[in-house]
């Protein structure tokens, strides 16, 4: 069907006010610019991981353990200009990786979305941050456990005899790793040569990711010192013929769904209404969560936060509460405030009133996974509950467009004629 074709939906209901947080997020970021440079040398020190940090407790949840016996000498310890001693970099604690810019999860179509945000296919594997410096680079998980360690084509990612930079020019990217053609795609920019991009919108982080990448050689084929290619993804101004390409278009990697992002957003640490996630069974072979053997779940899970009060809350900043558990329950099963726990959506299902939830019907099944350190998200609940009952579609998005687009070029029904 073409899209001139398409009908135009009545506007759907609010389930959330992720629109509003939208807008609040926008607002809060031209009030509130932080230490970029700082905030970007922190980053790369977590995830590189300095001597200096090794005599910090260290978290078995999802981490690789490093032996005590390959710690370097003391005297090699230091800041970023100072060898960096990358085995101990396994010793990170995984909250303390947590660095990433998490998108939500498309519940509620943006406003103005053919004109302030982008689109690109979202590569199937694993997201991770990847770190250049002193002539190495790593790559680490979500959960904060290493991914590779290897030499790379990156500014000051290999010990090779024509690096150039100081130790101070480093380069962090954000990534998702894809096993078959053993490929990092980067779907954002951090940082180059030790320039922050924290502040700077996404329009700029694409383009400077565009040039900046191409120049190194790093998206090259695989050599004795670059292990791994690097690729960036095809990103489209979300109207109607990128959103088109994004979604039927060939890439050369598996697809899991859309990402979209907010042209103007910062990037934003955390989960943020400012980029999204959204698919279907077209573009993403797992659009319903599975079990572990990858069969539908007759029944929505959701993993849960249990706080001090016994309450049960999202991974979310505020975060939203679902229920509570019961003090015996509690006390009998030996958990603990920070647990995370698994729950059945039962046949209650979700109370939404104005756009909030009120009530929700939990069957409590168990702890979770230790190597798991999130609880779902508000947004991933609720798109998963959508995708159950009234699944947000493409040609919802395609017609949102449209729409748009017909109210900005709308002329105004009287001028003011002085």
């Amino acid at each position: 069907m073409a899209p001139h074709d398409l009908r135009r939906p009545f506007k759907r209901p609010a389930i959330s006010d992720q629109q509003r947080r939208r807008e609040l997020s926008l607002l809060r970021q031209t009030h509130h610019r932080r230490d970029a440079q700082l905030q970007a040398r922190c980053l790369a020190s977590s995830v590189l991981s300095l001597q200096s940090r090794s005599s910090e407790p260290v978290s078995d949840v999802g981490v690789e353990l490093v032996p005590k016996s390959e710690s370097l000498p003391e005297q090699e310890s230091g800041a970023l200009t100072k060898d960096l001693d990358v085995r101990q970099a396994s010793r990170l604690k995984g909250a303390e990786a947590r660095k990433l810019m998490l998108p939500e999860w498309m519940i509620d179509v943006p406003d103005r979305l053919s004109h302030d945000w982008y689109v690109f296919a979202r590569p199937a594997g694993k997201r991770c941050i990847v770190v250049s410096s002193n002539g190495t680079t790593v790559s680490r998980l979500r959960n904060g456990s290493i991914l590779h360690h290897f030499p790379s084509a990156l500014p000051c990612g290999a010990r090779t005899r024509d690096v150039s930079g100081s130790a101070q020019s480093y380069c962090i990217l954000d990534c998702i790793f894809h096993e078959s053609d053993q490929t990092y795609y980067v779907i954002d920019m951090v940082c180059w040569r030790g320039y922050s991009l924290y502040d700077c919108t996404a329009e700029f982080r694409f383009f400077w990711l565009n040039s900046k990448l191409e120049e190194t050689g790093a998206c090259g084929p695989p050599s004795h010192y670059h292990k791994f290619r690097f690729s960036p993804v095809s990103i489209y101004s979300c109207d109607q013929s990128g959103l088109l390409a994004s979604y039927t278009g060939a890439v050369p990697y598996v697809k899991d769904g859309l990402l979209f992002y907010n042209k103007h957003a910062h990037y934003q640490t955390g989960n943020t209404p400012l980029a999204l996630v959204w698919k279907d069974e077209n573009c993403s072979q797992y659009v319903i969560d599975t079990d572990s053997k990858g069969q539908v779940l007759s029944q929505q899970q959701v993993v849960l936060e249990l706080r001090d009060d016994g309450k049960l809350s999202t991974s979310d900043d505020p975060v939203v509460i679902f229920g509570c558990l019961d003090g015996e329950v509690i006390q009998m099963s030996g958990l603990r405030s920070g647990d995370l726990l698994k729950f059945d959506i039962s046949v209650g299902g979700l109370t939404l009133v104005d756009g909030k939830l009120e009530k929700a019907d939990l069957h409590y099944l168990g702890k979770v996974n230790r190597a798991r350190i999130f609880a779902d998200s508000y947004s991933k609940v609720m798109f998963q509950h959508m995708v159950r009952h009234t699944p947000l579609k493409f040609e919802d998005l395609l017609a949102s467009i449209s729409l748009s687009d017909d109210q900005e070029n709308k002329p105004c029904d009287s001028e003011m004629v002085g």
